[in-house]
C-alpha cells in the first residue's frame, strides 16, 4: 500500500505531453501543468496556443514561468527515490543469497520518506503564508503613510487656498476703498460746483429781468437791491482737481504677505518632516581603521579633528591615503538611516555619505559619480552640493548642526539645518547598489581658523 500512494502522489507531477516528471514544470492560467520545453515545442507546432489539457485557447501566447513551488515537490520526490534506491541497494548488499527485500519494511520506509516531505511542505507553506502576512503588514503601513500624506496635503493646500483667497478680498476691497474714497471727493467736488452753479443762474435771471426794463428809476433800485457789483461767493476751482488712487504696490504688497504665509506653512511641514525623518536616527561611531593618518578622533569615535602630524598608521585598504577624510563604522545597505553632526565653529568641511567601493588611496572627487552624495562649506559662508554641476546654496543662516537623513530605496539623501528644522539639499532619484558608510571630512587646520572638530551628535527626539 505505501508503494502504490508514493505511485500514486508521484504521478501527480508527470507532463501530460511526455508523461515523465517534470522538468522545469510551468503552469498555464488554466491551472494546468506541463515541462517548460514540452508545452513550448507543442505551441511551436501547432498554429493555436491551446492548452493540451483542456483545450483553452489563448489569443496572445503566454509568457510562461517556472512553477517553483512544484519544482520544490518535485526535488523532494527525487531525492526521496535516490535515497530508496541507495537504501535498496544497501540491503541487497547485507541480504543472504537468495533472500528478498521486506514488502512492508520497504513500505515503511517509503511512508517515512513521504512524511518527512510533507513536514517539509508544510514548513514551505507556513513560510509563505508569514510572508503574505508580512506584505500585508507593509501594504498596510503604507496605506496609513498615503493616508497621512494625503490629509495633511489636503490639510496644507486647504490653509494656503484659504490665505489666497483672503488675501485677493482683502486685495479686491483694499483697491474699492481707495476709489470710494476718490469718488466721494470728487462726488463733494461736483456737489460744490452744482451749487454755485445753482446760484449763478438764478442771478443771472435777475440780472436779464432788470436788462429788459424800460423803466430807469426801476432799473437802478432794482441794480442797487441785487447789488450786482458783487456777484454770488463762489471758489477758485483753478487749482482743484482730483488725483486718481495710486495702486502701486498694492498687489505687490498682497502677494509678500501670501509668500510669508506659505514661508510659515513650510516652516511647519519641515519641522513635521524633520521629526519623522529622526525616528530613523541610528548610533554612527568613526571607524579608525579608515581615517587619514593626520586626523584626530576622540576615544569614543564621535569627534574628528583636522591634525598637521601623520601618524604612523598601517596602510590598510581601508584608509584615506590622501585627503583627511574617515568613515562611519556602520554601513547601510537598505532601509532609512539618519544622523546628525555639530559644524559650529568650523569654516571648511564636507559632509555626507560615501558607497563602500570608493577611491580611497587618491585624490578624490566629491561627486554622486564617484560615489558621494555630500554636500560642503568653503571660505565660512559658501555652501555647496556636491552634485552634477555642483549647486550653489543660498541658506538664510549657517548651519550650527547638520542632519544627514538616507532613504535607500527611494534614491533619497537630504540634508537639514536642524536647529532651523529647514531642508538644506536633497539628492534625488539615486541608485544604491552597495553599502553606504557616513563620510566626514574636517578638511584642514587653517592656521588654528578650522580647529574645531566634526562631532556626531545624539538626536534629540522632540
Amino acid at each position: 500500500m505505501a508503494a502504490a500512494n508514493y505511485l500514486q502522489s508521484e504521478d501527480q507531477f508527470l507532463c501530460s505531453i511526455c508523461l515523465d516528471v517534470f522538468t522545469d514544470p510551468v503552469t498555464t492560467s488554466c491551472g494546468h501543468n506541463f515541462c517548460k520545453n514540452c508545452i513550448t515545442e507543442h505551441w511551436n507546432t501547432n498554429d493555436q496556443y491551446l492548452c493540451p489539457m483542456c483545450k483553452e485557447g489563448f489569443t496572445t501566447r503566454p509568457d510562461l514561468k517556472v512553477n517553483t513551488f512544484i519544482s520544490e515537490i518535485i526535488a523532494q520526490f527525487r531525492q526521496s527515490a535516490q535515497q530508496k534506491a541507495g537504501s535498496s541497494s544497501s540491503q541487497q548488499q547485507v541480504s543472504e543469497p537468495g533472500e528478498v527485500p521486506c514488502d512492508v519494511c520497504t513500505g515503511t520506509k517509503l511512508k517515512a520518506e513521504l512524511g518527512k516531505m510533507g513536514a517539509e511542505i508544510q514548513k514551505m507553506i507556513q513560510k509563505r503564508r508569514l510572508k503574505i502576512q508580512e506584505l500585508k503588514h507593509s501594504i498596510h503601513l503604507g496605506e496609513e503613510d498615503a493616508d497621512r500624506e494625503i490629509a495633511e496635503g489636503v490639510q496644507v493646500f486647504t490653509s494656503l487656498k484659504e490665505s489666497v483667497e483672503r488675501g485677493l478680498n482683502e486685495l479686491i476691497n483694499t483697491i474699492k476703498e481707495k476709489q470710494k474714497t476718490t469718488e466721494k471727493q470728487a462726488e463733494a467736488f461736483i456737489k460744490e460746483l452744482e451749487q454755485e452753479i445753482s446760484e449763478l443762474m438764478k442771478r443771472s435771471t435777475e440780472v436779464e429781468q432788470v436788462l429788459r426794463s424800460e423803466d430807469h428809476l426801476h432799473l437802478l433800485q432794482s441794480v442797487q437791491s441785487l447789488n450786482i457789483q458783487q456777484p454770488p461767493p463762489t471758489k477758485d476751482w483753478t487749482e482743484v482737481s482730483i488725483r486718481p488712487s495710486s495702486y502701486e504696490g498694492t498687489v505687490v504688497k498682497a502677494v509678500v504677505l501670501l509668500e510669508e504665509t506659505l514661508s510659515e506653512e513650510m516652516k511647519k511641514l519641515l519641522e513635521a518632516e524633520l521629526k519623522r525623518v529622526q525616528q530613523y536616527a541610528v548610533d554612527v561611531t568613526l571607524d579608525p581603521d579608515t581615517a587619514h593618518p593626520e586626523l584626530i578622533l576622540s576615544d569614543d569615535g564621535k569627534q574628528v579633528n583636522p591634525g598637521d602630524v601623520e601618524k604612523n598608521l598601517p596602510d590598510n585598504p581601508e584608509r584615506f591615503s590622501e585627503c583627511a577624510c574617515v568613515l562611519g563604522k556602520q554601513s547601510f545597505s537598505s532601509g532609512r538611516f539618519y544622523f546628525e553632526v555639530q559644524v559650529k565653529g568650523k569654516t571648511r568641511w564636507e559632509l555626507g555619505v560615501a558607497r563602500e567601493s570608493i577611491n580611497r588611496k587618491g585624490i578624490i572627487t566629491l561627486s554622486p559619480q564617484y560615489g558621494y552624495w555630500t554636500i560642503v562649506l568653503r571660505n565660512g559662508n559658501e555652501y555647496k552640493a556636491a552634485d552634477v554641476p555642483p549647486v550653489l546654496l543660498s541658506l538664510k543662516s549657517p548651519p550650527q548642526k547638520v542632519g544627514v537623513f538616507v532613504d535607500y530605496e527611494e534614491g533619497l539623501v537630504s540634508f537639514y539645518d536642524v536647529d532651523a528644522a529647514a531642508l538644506i539639499y536633497s539628492f534625488t532619484g539615486c541608485s544604491f547598489t552597495e553599502k553606504l558608510y557616513p563620510f566626514f571630512h574636517p578638511s584642514s587646520d587653517d592656521s588654528g581658523e578650522n580647529s574645531a572638530p566634526l562631532i556626531i551628535s545624539p538626536v534629540r527626539l522632540n
